[in-house]
């Protein structure tokens, strides 16, 4: 998709400048600029940055993605982060096999049916069919607990609590886009067991919290916590709680993480059971909670503008570019053993700088390159700022310049790159919070829907209300459907009606079009 256009929005530079002294033909480079614009065509402009900003390449297999470094590190400052908060929460990692036999995958009823049509099948080794076919993992339930019911015996081997990071494969689908669907993807699992159910309800919400810090906290999008409806949870579970995104440009929601309470629908299945502390024969409450390398492209979704990405400080690879802009006659040694002082010192406070010291590229042509890879802050040390013993500070969320003096660097860096976090965080929510519509009948519904706004209407809460709505928005667009209702609920007056039905309603939820 962006491969065949990268070259439209090239920029040209053929100007001569002087390096080192010498003259030097400044490199001819395609790629730079976008041929697309957010707000005109997302789907696009979202394909081709995410190749321009160097986050993933194209693989030869339709659904699948290579995650390039520039990605990958963001994955690992998440991991990072959330691996350390399980662990507080004495959580064990653990690691399971890919593979899972037809048998125990089709043990859970309910849950299979919802994982069906994306399980991919292994049916050969070598030139031999297999004499039965083996299935590899669209989620790790099926896998993990016939081991669950062998290691729990008693009241004293619970609560049993593990994660694992691995990759999952879910293969059918129409649209894949890179990071938001994707065949293979990685991502962590949670799978716990606990004798009763207030333990179970309890590390759903800590577990949905730290899915709203990645969000907020880390990736500087504002999320909504709430409740799946019956429709939408997770096949085979007792409830499903989420933290939803939603992008303006396209007027869609998009499931951030869920953490669901699988109540004891698995524990019957998979006979988990335990002799309590009265000695009687009982069946473990358990959860499973997931967030993938969606993650990434709902972050990318979200910041990203006409130049590029745009990367929150505190998952940016890069924090800080420093590049070096000789001109004429300057003490162009001077000005690199400056950029390489600056580097030294942010390193050393902490910051993630580097400088770019490549000299068959311009300066304004190595700014429109960090700028597209989304690096939070440029740094230009020339010959004045050498001079002034300064350098120009340049943000990439809204292109502000300040001259910061070399004597108090690090702090000031550090309390831009805390402001550029704390802005793209407050800009995201104002703009989703413009996208929200509060609406009461029918009319009003369809009418917001069509203005591509997140939706809040009270509800009654009934499944064949909800089918209904789908089958009546079903279109071009996609159909409607609900995204959560939100722990956070607005007051709702008595004698308040659902907006689809007529008949009283029991909640406010958010509805809308979804990836």
């Amino acid at each position: 998709m962006a491969g065949k256009d990268a070259d439209k929005g090239k920029k040209k530079e053929g100007k001569k400048e002087v390096v080192h002294g010498k003259k030097k033909e400044v490199k001819k480079e395609t790629g730079l600029g976008l041929s697309y614009k957010k707000d005109e065509n997302f789907g696009e402009w979202y394909s081709e940055v995410v190749v321009s900003g160097e986050m993933i390449e194209y693989y030869d297999i339709s659904g699948c993605y290579i995650l390039r470094p520039w990605a990958m590190s963001i994955w690992e400052i998440l991991q990072t982060f959330f691996d350390a908060e399980i662990k507080k929460m004495k959580i064990k990692n653990s690691y399971f096999p890919l593979f899972v036999s037809p048998a125990v995958l089709q043990k859970e009823k309910d849950h299979i049916e919802g994982f069906a049509p994306e399980v991919a099948w292994v049916t050969k080794s070598g030139d031999s069919d297999l004499e039965v076919p083996i299935a590899i993992r669209p989620t790790s339930e099926t896998v993990m607990y016939p081991y669950f019911s062998k290691w729990i015996r008693g009241h004293r081997d619970l609560p049993l609590r593990l994660n694992q990071w691995c990759n999952v494969v879910r293969w059918e689908f129409s649209n894949p886009t890179p990071f938001i669907r994707s065949r293979e993807f990685l991502w962590q699992e949670g799978h716990t067991a606990f004798a009763t159910k207030e333990e179970a309800d309890e590390e759903v919400l800590d577990i949905l919290e730290l899915y709203r810090r990645i969000y907020e906290e880390f990736l500087a999008v504002p999320v909504s916590k709430g409740k799946k409806s019956e429709l939408e949870k997770f096949a085979g579970g007792l409830y499903t709680t989420t933290v939803e995104a939603f992008i303006p440009n396209t007027g869609r929601g998009i499931q951030g993480a869920t953490s669901h309470c699988l109540g004891q629908n698995f524990a019957k299945m998979f006979e988990i059971n335990f002799e309590n502390e009265k000695g009687e024969k009982a069946m473990v409450w358990q959860n499973s909670w997931a967030y993938t390398t969606r993650t990434i492209g709902v972050m990318i979704m979200t910041h990203g503008d006409d130049k590029g990405l745009v990367l929150p400080p505190k998952v940016a690879t890069t924090q800080v570019v420093v590049i070096p802009v000789p001109y004429k006659d300057a003490n162009t040694q001077g000005i690199y053993d400056a950029c390489a002082a600056t580097v030294k010192s942010l390193n050393e406070s902490g910051i993630r700088a580097e400088a770019d010291f490549r000299d068959n590229y311009s300066p304004g042509w190595k700014y429109s390159h960090w700028e597209m890879k989304g690096v939070p802050l440029r740094i230009e040390i020339g010959p004045k700022d050498l001079a002034n013993n300064q350098v120009r500070a340049v943000r990439r969320d809204n292109g502000a310049k300040t001259d910061i003096p070399v004597a108090n660097l690090a702090e000031q860096v550090k309390d831009v790159l805390d402001s550029i976090q704390q802005n793209l965080f407050e800009t995201a929510k104002q703009k989703r919070e413009a996208c929200v519509q509060v609406v009461k009948t029918w009319d009003e519904f369809a009418e917001a829907l069509g203005q591509k706004k997140l939706i809040l209407a009270p509800w009654c809460d009934e499944e064949d209300v909800e089918k209904e709505v789908k089958t009546r928005t079903k279109g071009e667009m996609g159909a409607a459907k609900t995204l959560c209702s939100p722990f956070d609920q607005p007051e709702l007056p008595e004698g308040t009606l659902c907006f689809a039905s007529g008949k009283p309603a029991k909640k406010w939820t958010y509805w809308g079009r979804s990836y």
